[in-house]
């Protein structure tokens, strides 16, 4: 199947505002985020913005850049209309959701999500990693999975959440939201009204499954670093640093 990987940003972040073009180890971050993307192979890579800056910085990194609108109310929106535009004749067949603050992301994983869609059954492949840190199993800023295992390094997805779930002994799952959808998936999805669900827990995967959606998600080792914060930020050209990607 063809696929392409689409990575929405924009400047307005809440808690670390002007994000995607935060410097690390001298290139902004989006540009890292779009050079572990295509490292992963799944085919054309693009960064869909609703700011200028974002866009010349991506394209003086050598990447290519599309303008989307300034109302869309999430990545998932923006992603539709920069598909729409880049292939409007529908030859793309899988779309992968990148979010535009894992500068460390390891290319590896992003084929994960993109083999569950093997299953002709599954509409939407993301992933999961097992939460090792107490703490953060009670974490509302920590999503969890909570599915039915298919294997050992997979889940059919049955919800997501805020709480701490599922009861009981056993491994919980945290949630890492980088997806692949089937084209015709991603149009029923972004078509839908918000969910009952979606609105409560604010998680808009929610919606997918009150819509019977059936999400898969492959488990791997770790979660990769999301920059939200100064701290995470610090911590990324850390990583970076030391990579020696810089």
């Amino acid at each position: 199947m063809t696929s392409m990987a689409l990575i929405p940003a924009r400047l307005a972040a809440s808690r670390l505002p002007g994000k995607p073009l935060a410097d690390i180890c001298g290139r902004p971050m989006i540009v890292h985020v779009a050079e572990r993307t295509a490292a992963a192979g799944l085919g054309r890579v693009a960064v869909a913005t609703d700011d200028e800056e974002i866009r010349a910085a991506v394209e003086s990194a050598g990447f290519e850049a599309v303008m989307t609108s300034t109302e869309h109310p999430s990545g998932s929106d923006r992603i539709f209309e920069a598909l729409q535009k880049l292939d409007p004749t529908g030859e793309v067949e899988i779309v992968v959701n990148v979010q535009g603050d894992l500068p460390t992301l390891d290319p590896a994983i992003v084929k994960s999500a993109l083999a569950l869609l093997d299953d002709p059954d599954v509409a939407i492949g993301t992933l999961g990693a097992p939460i090792t840190n107490e703490a953060e199993m009670n974490n509302p800023n920590v999503v969890k999975i909570v599915g039915s295992p298919l294997s050992d390094s997979r889940l059919r997805a049955l919800y997501f959440t805020r709480a701490t779930a599922p009861w009981g002994e056993g491994t919980r799952y945290h949630h890492i939201g980088l997806y692949a959808y089937r084209r015709d998936a991603l149009a029923r999805f972004v078509a839908l009204p918000r969910s009952a669900l979606e609105k409560r827990e604010r998680l808009e995967q929610l919606r997918a499954l009150e819509a019977a959606m059936r999400i898969d998600a492959a488990i791997v080792d770790d979660v990769p670093l999301g920059v939200d914060t100064p701290a995470d930020l610090d911590e990324a050209r850390r990583r970076i640093a030391r990579s020696g990607r810089g």
